[in-house]
Protein backbone atom coordinates (compact mmCIF):
# COMPACT_ATOMS: atom_id res chain seq x y z
CA UNK A 1 0.00 0.00 0.00
CA UNK A 2 2.88 2.36 0.81
CA UNK A 3 4.36 1.77 -2.67
CA UNK A 4 1.05 2.28 -4.52
CA UNK A 5 0.24 5.77 -5.81
CA UNK A 6 -3.17 7.06 -4.74
CA UNK A 7 -5.36 7.99 -7.69
CA UNK A 8 -8.65 6.95 -9.31
CA UNK A 9 -7.05 4.07 -11.21
CA UNK A 10 -5.63 2.49 -8.02
CA UNK A 11 -8.61 3.13 -5.69
CA UNK A 12 -10.11 -0.34 -6.40
CA UNK A 13 -6.78 -2.04 -5.61
CA UNK A 14 -6.23 -0.01 -2.40
CA UNK A 15 -9.79 -0.68 -1.23
CA UNK A 16 -9.22 -4.44 -1.60
CA UNK A 17 -5.92 -4.28 0.27
CA UNK A 18 -7.49 -2.34 3.19
CA UNK A 19 -10.32 -4.87 3.46
CA UNK A 20 -7.77 -7.75 3.37
CA UNK A 21 -5.79 -6.13 6.20
CA UNK A 22 -8.94 -5.66 8.32
CA UNK A 23 -9.89 -9.35 7.81
CA UNK A 24 -6.39 -10.56 8.76
CA UNK A 25 -6.38 -8.35 11.89
CA UNK A 26 -9.76 -9.81 12.92
CA UNK A 27 -8.40 -13.36 12.50
CA UNK A 28 -5.39 -12.47 14.67
CA UNK A 29 -7.58 -11.04 17.43
CA UNK A 30 -10.22 -13.79 17.43
CA UNK A 31 -9.15 -16.52 19.87
CA UNK A 32 -8.91 -19.97 18.34
CA UNK A 33 -11.28 -22.67 19.67
CA UNK A 34 -10.09 -25.62 21.73
CA UNK A 35 -10.47 -27.24 25.14
CA UNK A 36 -8.24 -27.03 28.15
CA UNK A 37 -8.06 -24.74 31.15
CA UNK A 38 -8.83 -21.07 30.63
CA UNK A 39 -6.17 -19.85 33.07
CA UNK A 40 -6.41 -17.05 35.63
CA UNK A 41 -9.25 -14.57 35.13
CA UNK A 42 -8.19 -11.06 34.12
CA UNK A 43 -11.39 -8.99 33.93
CA UNK A 44 -13.32 -8.00 37.07
CA UNK A 45 -17.05 -7.81 37.82
CA UNK A 46 -18.69 -4.58 36.68
CA UNK A 47 -20.03 -2.30 39.43
CA UNK A 48 -21.43 1.23 39.46
CA UNK A 49 -23.00 3.24 36.65
CA UNK A 50 -19.81 3.56 34.53
CA UNK A 51 -16.34 2.07 34.19
CA UNK A 52 -13.08 4.01 33.62
CA UNK A 53 -9.90 2.16 32.56
CA UNK A 54 -6.33 3.46 32.97
CA UNK A 55 -4.08 2.55 30.02
CA UNK A 56 -0.47 3.54 29.55
CA UNK A 57 3.13 2.42 29.37
CA UNK A 58 4.73 0.94 32.51
CA UNK A 59 5.80 3.39 35.26
CA UNK A 60 3.79 6.45 34.15
CA UNK A 61 1.93 6.71 37.49
CA UNK A 62 -1.31 4.76 36.87
CA UNK A 63 -1.19 2.95 40.23
CA UNK A 64 -0.35 6.16 42.15
CA UNK A 65 -3.28 7.94 40.47
CA UNK A 66 -5.59 5.00 41.28
CA UNK A 67 -4.54 4.92 44.96
CA UNK A 68 -5.00 8.70 45.40
CA UNK A 69 -8.38 8.83 43.62
CA UNK A 70 -10.06 5.78 45.16
CA UNK A 71 -8.07 4.95 48.29
CA UNK A 72 -7.64 1.41 46.88
CA UNK A 73 -4.12 0.03 47.31
CA UNK A 74 -2.44 -0.69 43.99
CA UNK A 75 1.22 -1.66 44.37
CA UNK A 76 3.58 1.20 43.49
CA UNK A 77 7.31 0.74 42.85
CA UNK A 78 10.15 2.28 40.84
CA UNK A 79 10.41 -0.70 38.48
CA UNK A 80 8.30 -1.48 35.40
CA UNK A 81 5.35 -3.93 35.35
CA UNK A 82 4.59 -3.52 39.08
CA UNK A 83 0.87 -4.10 38.36
CA UNK A 84 0.39 -7.56 36.82
CA UNK A 85 -3.41 -7.89 36.89
CA UNK A 86 -6.49 -5.63 36.87
CA UNK A 87 -6.91 -3.71 40.16
CA UNK A 88 -10.49 -2.37 40.62
CA UNK A 89 -11.53 0.59 42.75
CA UNK A 90 -14.64 2.76 43.16
CA UNK A 91 -15.02 6.52 43.36
CA UNK A 92 -18.16 8.43 44.41
CA UNK A 93 -18.54 11.61 42.36
CA UNK A 94 -21.65 13.81 42.23
CA UNK A 95 -23.75 10.99 43.64
CA UNK A 96 -22.59 8.48 40.99
CA UNK A 97 -20.60 5.33 41.74
CA UNK A 98 -17.86 5.05 39.09
CA UNK A 99 -15.63 1.98 38.84
CA UNK A 100 -11.92 2.64 38.17
CA UNK A 101 -9.67 -0.08 36.70
CA UNK A 102 -5.88 0.08 37.02
CA UNK A 103 -4.69 -2.05 34.10
CA UNK A 104 -1.13 -3.41 33.69
CA UNK A 105 1.21 -1.30 31.55
CA UNK A 106 1.14 -2.10 27.84
CA UNK A 107 4.06 -2.08 25.41
CA UNK A 108 4.38 -1.64 21.66
CA UNK A 109 2.98 -4.76 20.00
CA UNK A 110 0.31 -5.23 22.71
CA UNK A 111 -2.41 -5.88 20.10
CA UNK A 112 -0.30 -8.82 18.88
CA UNK A 113 -0.20 -10.32 22.39
CA UNK A 114 3.07 -8.89 23.80
CA UNK A 115 3.11 -8.39 27.59
CA UNK A 116 -0.48 -9.65 28.15
CA UNK A 117 -1.50 -6.80 25.84
CA UNK A 118 -4.48 -8.61 24.32
CA UNK A 119 -6.02 -9.20 27.77
CA UNK A 120 -5.43 -5.57 28.81
CA UNK A 121 -7.01 -4.16 25.64
CA UNK A 122 -9.91 -6.68 25.85
CA UNK A 123 -10.77 -5.25 29.30
CA UNK A 124 -10.41 -1.70 27.88
CA UNK A 125 -13.13 -2.56 25.30
CA UNK A 126 -15.64 -2.96 28.18
CA UNK A 127 -14.94 0.54 29.61
CA UNK A 128 -17.25 3.55 29.29
CA UNK A 129 -14.24 5.90 29.29
CA UNK A 130 -10.49 5.40 28.80
CA UNK A 131 -7.79 7.43 30.55
CA UNK A 132 -4.55 7.20 28.55
CA UNK A 133 -1.94 8.05 31.21
CA UNK A 134 1.26 9.60 29.80
CA UNK A 135 4.49 10.82 31.38
CA UNK A 136 5.11 14.48 30.43
CA UNK A 137 8.87 13.91 30.63
CA UNK A 138 8.73 11.31 27.86
CA UNK A 139 8.03 11.69 24.14
CA UNK A 140 4.46 12.34 22.93
CA UNK A 141 5.21 9.56 20.42
CA UNK A 142 3.95 7.26 23.23
CA UNK A 143 0.47 8.74 22.73
CA UNK A 144 0.48 7.73 19.05
CA UNK A 145 1.79 4.21 19.84
CA UNK A 146 -1.01 3.55 22.38
CA UNK A 147 -3.64 4.96 19.98
CA UNK A 148 -2.33 2.61 17.26
CA UNK A 149 -2.49 -0.41 19.60
CA UNK A 150 -6.10 0.37 20.60
CA UNK A 151 -7.12 1.10 16.98
CA UNK A 152 -5.70 -2.29 15.97
CA UNK A 153 -8.01 -3.94 18.51
CA UNK A 154 -11.14 -2.28 17.11
CA UNK A 155 -11.33 0.58 19.66
CA UNK A 156 -12.10 4.01 18.14
CA UNK A 157 -11.20 6.87 20.48
CA UNK A 158 -13.25 10.09 20.61
CA UNK A 159 -15.06 9.19 17.38
CA UNK A 160 -18.72 8.81 16.50
CA UNK A 161 -19.86 5.68 14.59
CA UNK A 162 -19.91 6.52 10.84
CA UNK A 163 -23.37 7.36 9.51
CA UNK A 164 -23.52 4.44 7.05
CA UNK A 165 -26.43 2.02 6.64
CA UNK A 166 -25.27 -1.34 5.26
CA UNK A 167 -27.79 -4.06 4.37
CA UNK A 168 -27.01 -7.38 2.64
CA UNK A 169 -29.37 -8.71 -0.05
CA UNK A 170 -29.82 -12.04 -1.83
CA UNK A 171 -29.71 -10.51 -5.31
CA UNK A 172 -29.68 -7.19 -7.17
CA UNK A 173 -25.97 -6.27 -7.05
CA UNK A 174 -24.34 -3.39 -5.16
CA UNK A 175 -26.57 -0.32 -4.82
CA UNK A 176 -24.84 2.75 -3.34
CA UNK A 177 -26.55 6.05 -2.45
CA UNK A 178 -25.12 9.10 -0.67
CA UNK A 179 -26.70 12.23 0.78
CA UNK A 180 -23.42 14.22 0.91
CA UNK A 181 -20.59 14.70 -1.64
CA UNK A 182 -18.00 11.91 -1.18
CA UNK A 183 -14.29 12.78 -1.44
CA UNK A 184 -12.83 9.39 -0.38
CA UNK A 185 -15.23 6.72 -1.69
CA UNK A 186 -16.72 5.88 -5.07
CA UNK A 187 -18.74 2.91 -6.35
CA UNK A 188 -15.63 1.05 -7.59
CA UNK A 189 -13.91 1.30 -4.18
CA UNK A 190 -17.09 0.15 -2.38
CA UNK A 191 -17.37 -2.83 -4.77
CA UNK A 192 -13.68 -3.70 -4.20
CA UNK A 193 -14.11 -3.71 -0.41
CA UNK A 194 -17.34 -5.74 -0.55
CA UNK A 195 -15.84 -8.26 -3.01
CA UNK A 196 -13.08 -8.98 -0.47
CA UNK A 197 -15.85 -9.95 2.00
CA UNK A 198 -17.53 -12.01 -0.78
CA UNK A 199 -20.59 -9.74 -0.76
CA UNK A 200 -22.07 -9.41 -4.24
CA UNK A 201 -25.46 -7.83 -3.36
CA UNK A 202 -26.04 -5.10 -0.80
CA UNK A 203 -27.59 -1.67 -0.22
CA UNK A 204 -25.09 0.93 1.06
CA UNK A 205 -26.46 4.31 2.20
CA UNK A 206 -23.72 6.82 3.07
CA UNK A 207 -24.78 9.92 5.03
CA UNK A 208 -21.32 11.37 5.83
CA UNK A 209 -18.04 11.93 3.97
CA UNK A 210 -16.83 8.43 4.87
CA UNK A 211 -13.44 6.84 4.18
CA UNK A 212 -12.60 3.24 3.22
CA UNK A 213 -11.80 2.54 6.88
CA UNK A 214 -15.25 3.78 7.98
CA UNK A 215 -16.97 1.42 5.52
CA UNK A 216 -14.78 -1.52 6.66
CA UNK A 217 -15.65 -0.71 10.32
CA UNK A 218 -19.38 -0.87 9.50
CA UNK A 219 -19.01 -4.18 7.61
CA UNK A 220 -16.89 -5.74 10.37
CA UNK A 221 -19.45 -4.57 12.95
CA UNK A 222 -17.26 -5.30 16.00
CA UNK A 223 -15.86 -1.81 16.59
CA UNK A 224 -16.41 0.02 19.88
CA UNK A 225 -16.50 3.83 20.10
CA UNK A 226 -15.16 5.00 23.47
CA UNK A 227 -14.46 8.55 24.70
CA UNK A 228 -10.88 9.10 25.85
CA UNK A 229 -9.02 11.61 28.07
CA UNK A 230 -5.23 11.98 27.86
CA UNK A 231 -3.91 12.29 31.44
CA UNK A 232 -0.48 13.96 31.37
CA UNK A 233 1.14 13.01 34.69
CA UNK A 234 4.19 14.40 36.59
CA UNK A 235 3.61 18.10 35.79
CA UNK A 236 5.49 18.92 39.03
CA UNK A 237 8.69 18.31 36.99
CA UNK A 238 8.05 20.91 34.24
CA UNK A 239 7.83 24.72 33.95
CA UNK A 240 4.68 26.89 33.69
CA UNK A 241 5.54 27.70 30.03
CA UNK A 242 5.67 23.97 29.17
CA UNK A 243 2.36 23.48 30.99
CA UNK A 244 0.72 26.15 28.77
CA UNK A 245 1.84 24.20 25.68
CA UNK A 246 0.37 20.95 27.08
CA UNK A 247 -3.06 22.58 27.43
CA UNK A 248 -3.17 22.99 23.64
CA UNK A 249 -3.37 19.18 23.16
CA UNK A 250 -7.05 18.24 22.59
CA UNK A 251 -8.82 16.01 25.17
CA UNK A 252 -5.93 16.40 27.64
CA UNK A 253 -5.72 17.08 31.40
CA UNK A 254 -2.28 17.75 32.99
CA UNK A 255 -2.02 16.42 36.58
CA UNK A 256 0.45 15.39 39.26
CA UNK A 257 -0.73 12.12 40.83
CA UNK A 258 1.95 12.29 43.54
CA UNK A 259 0.94 15.78 44.76
CA UNK A 260 -2.79 15.37 43.87
CA UNK A 261 -2.71 18.44 41.60
CA UNK A 262 -5.60 19.18 39.22
CA UNK A 263 -7.75 16.20 40.27
CA UNK A 264 -10.87 18.43 40.22
CA UNK A 265 -10.44 19.19 36.52
CA UNK A 266 -9.74 15.50 35.79
CA UNK A 267 -12.97 14.34 37.49
CA UNK A 268 -14.96 17.17 35.88
CA UNK A 269 -13.68 16.11 32.44
CA UNK A 270 -14.46 12.44 33.18
CA UNK A 271 -18.05 13.39 34.14
CA UNK A 272 -18.41 15.44 30.95
CA UNK A 273 -17.11 12.60 28.71
CA UNK A 274 -19.22 9.93 30.46
CA UNK A 275 -22.38 12.00 29.72
CA UNK A 276 -24.17 11.07 32.96
CA UNK A 277 -27.41 12.61 34.25
CA UNK A 278 -28.39 13.16 37.90
CA UNK A 279 -32.15 12.89 38.41
CA UNK A 280 -33.53 13.83 41.85
CA UNK A 281 -36.66 12.24 43.28
CA UNK A 282 -39.54 14.13 44.92
CA UNK A 283 -42.09 12.34 47.15
CA UNK A 284 -45.60 13.84 46.97
CA UNK A 285 -46.03 16.83 49.30
CA UNK A 286 -42.33 16.86 50.29
CA UNK A 287 -39.19 18.69 49.17
CA UNK A 288 -36.92 16.99 46.55
CA UNK A 289 -34.25 14.62 47.91
CA UNK A 290 -30.95 16.12 46.71
CA UNK A 291 -28.78 13.71 48.75
CA UNK A 292 -29.16 10.55 46.60
CA UNK A 293 -29.78 11.20 42.89
CA UNK A 294 -30.68 8.44 40.43
CA UNK A 295 -27.79 8.47 37.92
CA UNK A 296 -28.56 7.56 34.29
CA UNK A 297 -26.54 7.49 31.06
CA UNK A 298 -27.62 10.29 28.70
CA UNK A 299 -28.26 7.70 25.96
CA UNK A 300 -30.87 6.17 28.30
CA UNK A 301 -32.32 9.28 29.89
CA UNK A 302 -36.09 8.96 29.41
CA UNK A 303 -38.75 8.80 32.13
CA UNK A 304 -39.16 5.06 31.33
CA UNK A 305 -35.42 4.47 31.97
CA UNK A 306 -35.72 6.42 35.23
CA UNK A 307 -38.65 4.21 36.33
CA UNK A 308 -36.71 1.06 35.38
CA UNK A 309 -33.72 2.24 37.45
CA UNK A 310 -35.90 2.45 40.57
CA UNK A 311 -38.05 -0.67 40.01
CA UNK A 312 -39.02 -2.57 36.87
CA UNK A 313 -42.73 -2.70 37.78
CA UNK A 314 -42.89 1.09 38.26
CA UNK A 315 -44.04 2.35 34.83
CA UNK A 316 -46.04 5.54 35.38
CA UNK A 317 -46.37 9.13 34.13
CA UNK A 318 -44.28 11.74 35.92
CA UNK A 319 -44.21 15.37 37.01
CA UNK A 320 -40.88 17.00 36.06
CA UNK A 321 -39.17 20.18 37.28
CA UNK A 322 -36.06 21.35 35.44
CA UNK A 323 -34.52 22.41 32.12
CA UNK A 324 -36.12 19.60 30.08
CA UNK A 325 -39.67 21.01 30.47
CA UNK A 326 -41.31 24.27 29.38
CA UNK A 327 -43.03 24.98 32.73
CA UNK A 328 -42.50 23.69 36.29
CA UNK A 329 -43.92 21.21 37.08
CA UNK A 330 -44.98 19.60 33.79
CA UNK A 331 -46.72 16.24 33.41
CA UNK A 332 -44.80 14.10 30.88
CA UNK A 333 -45.04 10.65 29.31
CA UNK A 334 -42.60 7.76 29.44
CA UNK A 335 -40.72 8.87 26.29
CA UNK A 336 -39.81 12.32 27.68
CA UNK A 337 -35.99 12.88 27.68
CA UNK A 338 -34.66 14.15 31.01
CA UNK A 339 -31.78 16.63 31.54
CA UNK A 340 -29.07 16.70 34.20
CA UNK A 341 -30.37 17.73 37.67
CA UNK A 342 -34.06 17.44 36.78
CA UNK A 343 -36.48 16.63 39.65
CA UNK A 344 -39.02 13.86 39.01
CA UNK A 345 -42.19 12.86 40.88
CA UNK A 346 -43.86 9.62 39.78
CA UNK A 347 -47.64 10.00 39.23
CA UNK A 348 -50.03 7.06 39.68
CA UNK A 349 -52.61 6.80 36.91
Amino acid sequence: MARTQKNKATSYHLGQLKAKLAKLRRELLTPKGGGGATGEGFDVAKTGIARVGFIGFPSVGKSTLMSKLTGTFSEVAAYEFTTLTTVPGVIQYRGAQIQILDLPGIIEGAKDGKGRGKQVIAVARTCSLIFIVLDVLKSLQHKRIIEKELEGFGIRLNKEPPNIVFRRKDKGGINMTSTVPLTHLDLDTVKAILSEYRISSADVQIRCDATEDDLIDVIEGNRVYIPCVYVLNKIDSISIQELDILYKIPHCVPISANHEWNFDELLEKAWQYLSLLRIYTKPKGQVPDYSAPVVLKSSAGTVKDFCDAIHRSLIKDALVWGSSVKHNPQKVGLDHCLHDEDVVQIVKK
